[in-house]
């Protein structure tokens, strides 16, 4: 495995396999690498095969964060995470320095940002207005860095994932996102990152954005008829607020095409929902 730290050097190996018209595969990450980003590097190494390239990113992306986010306390394991991309094949480890993402010195200050005008409304863009600006600008910087045919995203981030899928539809960029399912602890709790914030006693509860998430199938599985989305989100929000410690952020009933809001549900569409637990935030959806 190769690990290289400057983005001309990993766009002039990129190109040197797309020259040998190789299939190459970028799993975009911040690092701290766990079960769920072994699952997205497992689908893009099935993607492009053996005579394929795996490229994994690391880099702690400093726009996508709020200025009270946790930025500066977001786990960083490097030596954790290049062992396990050696350890599944990985071909090359982009782990870039920030200055070199976003250079700032003199007459090469950056300036250039995209921004999603549509799906990245509501939702995580309400509680945190420039993420996905940053999430879309930094994907588009390492598009053109690594070049790669596809890219494979998690679904736990699934308006993050729609977000890039559309950005790449409209740009015409000519790569194919892959949306890998979410990787799940046995009590439900999507594993993440930030779950290493958690003490055991918030642990213990933060389950309980699975356990709302298979409610709301539950209430709308084989049923008929629309089922009204108030009372649901009324009731959902009485079981979080009764979970010891834990904070409701929103809880949102969406079509997983457009992004928008139903008041009528139908097994179709989606629930997404964010609790914090103490200063740690969680994020899940999944499917009705």
């Amino acid at each position: 495995m190769k690990k290289l730290t400057h983005p001309r050097t990993m766009q002039r190996l990129a190109r040197s396999w797309q020259r040998e018209g190789l299939p190459v595969a970028l799993v975009p990450t911040m690092g701290a690498l766990h079960a769920g980003h072994a699952s997205l590097i497992k689908h893009a190494r099935r993607r492009v095969g053996e005579a394929g390239r795996v490229i994994v990113s690391l880099f702690v992306n400093p726009t996508q964060f709020g200025p009270q986010e946790d930025f500066q306390r977001y786990p960083r394991s490097e030596a954790a995470d290049l062992k396990l991309c050696r350890s599944l094949g990985v071909d090359a480890a982009f782990t870039p320095k920030i200055e070199s993402i976003y250079p700032s010195e003199a007459g090469r200050a950056f300036s250039t940002f995209v921004k999603e005008a549509s799906l990245s409304q509501g939702m995580e863009g309400d509680t945190r207005p420039l993420h996905f600006q940053g999430v879309a600008t930094v994907v588009m910087i390492l598009f053109q860095v690594t070049q790669p045919s596809l890219a494979v995203f998690g679904e736990k981030d699934f308006q993050q994932a729609a977000v890039i899928k559309r950005m790449v539809r409209d740009l015409w960029l000519p790569i194919e996102t892959i949306v890998s399912p979410t990787v799940r602890e046995p009590d439900g709790l999507a594993i993440s990152s930030r779950n290493a914030y958690l003490v055991p006693e918030e642990r213990r509860h933060a389950s309980i954005l699975w356990q709302c998430i298979e409610r709301a199938r539950a209430r709308v599985r084989g049923r008929i008829d629309p089922t009204p989305a108030a009372p649901l989100r009324q009731s959902l929000t009485r079981q979080i607020r009764n979970a010891p410690g834990a904070e409701l952020d929103y809880i949102q009933f969406f079509d997983p095409d457009t992004l928008r809001p139903q008041t009528q549900l139908r097994k179709n569409h989606r629930i997404a929902l964010a609790v914090r637990f103490g200063h740690t935030r969680l994020i899940d959806n999944g499917a009705l």
